[in-house]
C-alpha cells in the first residue's frame, strides 16, 4: 500500500465463501460481547472496535471494482456489501438479546424450536437495517476505488448510525445493545453528555475505521499514513477530556431501593408470589426511615381494588405525614379507561397520589401488534393490553427533588426522557427506573440494563435510582458509575444516598428541542454530498 491509505489498494479479496461469512458472525458475536461480557457482565469497548474495524475492512474488500461496469458493478457491490453487513447484524443482535427465549420458551410455554426461530426472526429482521446500511457503504466503495480511509470513516459512520436510529425509532422502536453502550467506561464516554449514546456509537465507527485504514497502511509499507490515521484516533479519543460539567448539586436524599426477587414463574400466582410480594413489600415499605423508598415495577401485583382490604389505605396513611415518600410500581386502570403499568407517589401534603404511566410499552408484552395476535396466543404469558401514558410526564416532587419514573426499558429511550428537560426550571434532578426483567432469568440481560442505565446518567447527568426485581437494583451517579449496588437474584434493600443535579447537558437540550434529527441529518447530509460527488469522474475521491 502506498502512503496514500487509500481504500483500494491492499484490497483483499472480493468473494463471500461461507468462511468468509462465519467470520461475520463471529465479528456479530464480539460486538454483542462488547456491552457485557457473559460472565463477567463488564463492557469491553475494544471489542467492538475490532467487530466494526473487521466488518469496513471487508466491506471494502467485497466492493473492489472489476470488469463489471455500471449497473451491473454496482449492483453486485451491493449485493455483496448488503449480505456480508446482515450476516453479521444478525449474530450481533441474536448474541445481544438471546435470553428473549427464555421469556418464550421457560415462561410462556412456546416451543423451544419456535422459540428460537421467533428470536432469529427478529434478529435477522432488524438486520435488514444494516444490511442497507453495507449496501449503501459498498457502492461508495465500489463508485470510489481510490477513497481515503477519512473518507471511509465518514461514510461507513453514516450509513451505520442511521441503521442504528431507524433500528431504535421505526416499528416502536427496539434499540437494545446499540453500539454507543459499549463505551460507558471507554475514552469515548465524555461524549455522551454532547452527543448521546448515537452520537458515540458513529464516533466508534470512525474509530474502527480508522484504526482498520492504520493496520492496512501499516502493513503495506504506508507508515506515514498509519501515523496520520492515529493521530487521527487519538484526537477523537482525547477531544472529551476537556468537556467541563453541565451541572451542578441540588443536594443530597438518602433512599431504599426494594429488591424482592419474586421468581417470575411464581409472581402473578395467588398463593405463593402475590401472597409473598404483598407481605415482604409492605413490611419494607413500612419499615423504612429513608427520605425516598422506591418499590420496583409492579412490585404490588394487583389493582388497588384488588389488594386485601385496607391494605393500600394502610401504605396512604403510612406515608401522609412525616418526613418519607414512596414510589411504587403496580397496575392501574379499569375495563372502561384501560390499564397502565404505572408508579404511584405517597408524599405529605398531597392530596392524591402522584401517578406516572409507563409510555414506552414493550410489544408482546404490553400491547399486541397488528396482526400477532396469533402468535401471542401460541403462549402462555398473562399479557397485557395497556395504555401508553403521555410522553411529557410531570416529575415526582420531594424534598427540593424533582423525581423522574421510568418502567422497565423505557430508559432505553434517552431521546424520549430528554423530553422531560425541556424546561429547565421543571427539569428532573434525578432518574428512577422501576423495573422487573424477571421475565430473562440469571443471564446477561442484567448486566447489560445496568449499563444502559448508566449512560442514560452520562447523557443528561442525572443520578439514576434503580429498583428492580430479581437484579441489578443500584445507585448510579450522573457521571454514569455506580455507587451502591446489591446482588442480582437476591432478596434485599439497598439503602444508600444520591445527589440530584440542576442544569442541562447539551444532549438535553438538543434532543429536547428537535429529538434525534439533527444527527440523523448529518449522517443523511454525509451520504448526500457522496452521491453529488460521485458525478464526477469514476475514481476520483
Amino acid at each position: 500500500m502506498s502512503t496514500g491509505g487509500r481504500v483500494a489498494e491492499g484490497a483483499v479479496g472480493r468473494g463471500l465463501s461461507p468462511g468468509v461469512l462465519a467470520w461475520a458472525a463471529g465479528a456479530g458475536c464480539l460486538h454483542a460481547w462488547s456491552l457485557a461480557v457473559p460472565g463477567l457482565g463488564q463492557p469491553v469497548w475494544g471489542l467492538q472496535l475490532v467487530a466494526l474495524g473487521w466488518l469496513v475492512d471487508r466491506l471494502r474488500g467485497v466492493s473492489t471494482p472489476d470488469a463489471d461496469q455500471a449497473p451491473a458493478g454496482w449492483v453486485r457491490a451491493a449485493a455483496r456489501g448488503a449480505l456480508l453487513a446482515w450476516v453479521f447484524a444478525t449474530s450481533a443482535l441474536a448474541a445481544t438479546f438471546w435470553w428473549l427465549f427464555i421469556s418464550m420458551h421457560v415462561y410462556g410455554g412456546l416451543a423451544a424450536p419456535l422459540a428460537v426461530a421467533a428470536v432469529g426472526a427478529l434478529a435477522g429482521g432488524l438486520a435488514l437495517y444494516y444490511a442497507l446500511a453495507g449496501a449503501v457503504v459498498s457502492v461508495c466503495f465500489w463508485r470510489f476505488p481510490g477513497m481515503k480511509w477519512s473518507g471511509a470513516a465518514l461514510i461507513f459512520a453514516a450509513a451505520w448510525t442511521l441503521a442504528e436510529l431507524a433500528r431504535g425509532r421505526l416499528l416502536t422502536g427496539f434499540p437494545w445493545g446499540a453500539g454507543g453502550y459499549a463505551h460507558v467506561d471507554g475514552p469515548l464516554a465524555g461524549y455522551a453528555p454532547w452527543l448521546g449514546v448515537y452520537g458515540m456509537g458513529a464516533l466508534a465507527a470512525v474509530v474502527a475505521t480508522l484504526l482498520a485504514g492504520a493496520i492496512r497502511a501499516g502493513r503495506g509499507g504506508g507508515v506515514g499514513t498509519a501515523v496520520r490515521l492515529l493521530a487521527g484516533v487519538a484526537a477523537v479519543a482525547l477531544l472529551p477530556m476537556a468537556s467541563p460539567a453541565f451541572t451542578r448539586s441540588a443536594g443530597e436524599m438518602s433512599v431504599a431501593l426494594l429488591q424482592g426477587n419474586i421468581e417470575q414463574g411464581e409472581k402473578f400466582e395467588p398463593a405463593r408470589g402475590i401472597v409473598d410480594a404483598l407481605q415482604w413489600y409492605g413490611e419494607r415499605l413500612r419499615d423504612s426511615r429513608a427520605s425516598l423508598v422506591v418499590a420496583p415495577e409492579t412490585a404490588l401485583p394487583l389493582l388497588p381494588e384488588q389488594l386485601p382490604p385496607g391494605y393500600f389505605d394502610a401504605l396512604e396513611r403510612r406515608f401522609a405525614e412525616g418526613e418519607q415518600a414512596a414510589l411504587i410500581g403496580l397496575p392501574l386502570g379499569n375495563p372502561v379507561e384501560g390499564y397502565t403499568n404505572s408508579a404511584l407517589g405517597l408524599a405529605p401534603g398531597r392530596a392524591q397520589p402522584y401517578r406516572y404511566d409507563k409510555h414506552h410499552l414493550v410489544p408482546f408484552g404490553e400491547f399486541i401488534p397488528p396482526m400477532f395476535r396469533w402468535f401471542v396466543d401460541l403462549m402462555h404469558i398473562p399479557l397485557g393490553d395497556f395504555r401508553r401514558g403521555p410522553l411529557q410526564a410531570s416529575a415526582f416532587e420531594w424534598e427540593g427533588q424533582r423525581l423522574a419514573p421510568n418502567i422497565c426499558y423505557e430508559d432505553l429511550f434517552g431521546e424520549e426522557l430528554a423530553v422531560r428537560f425541556a424546561r429547565a426550571d421543571a427539569a428532573p434532578t434525578a432518574l428512577v427506573n422501576l423495573s422487573n426483567i424477571a421475565w430473562f432469568g440469571d443471564t446477561v440481560a442484567l448486566a447489560q440494563h445496568l449499563q444502559i442505565s448508566r449512560l442514560r446518567a452520562l447523557e443528561l447527568e442525572r443520578p439514576m435510582l434503580r429498583a428492580t426485581n430479581t437484579g441489578v437494583t443500584a445507585v448510579i451517579d450522573h457521571r454514569g458509575r455506580v455507587q451502591a449496588m446489591l446482588e442480582p437474584l437476591t432478596r434485599g434493600v439497598l439503602e444508600a444516598r444520591f445527589d440530584g443535579r440542576v442544569g442541562r447537558t447539551p444532549y438535553a437540550r438538543w434532543v429536547a428541542a428537535w429529538g434525534l434529527w439533527p444527527l440523523a441529518l448529518v449522517c443523511f447530509g454525509v451520504l448526500l454530498a457522496v452521491a453529488l460527488w460521485s458525478r464526477r469522474p469514476r475514481g476520483v475521491a
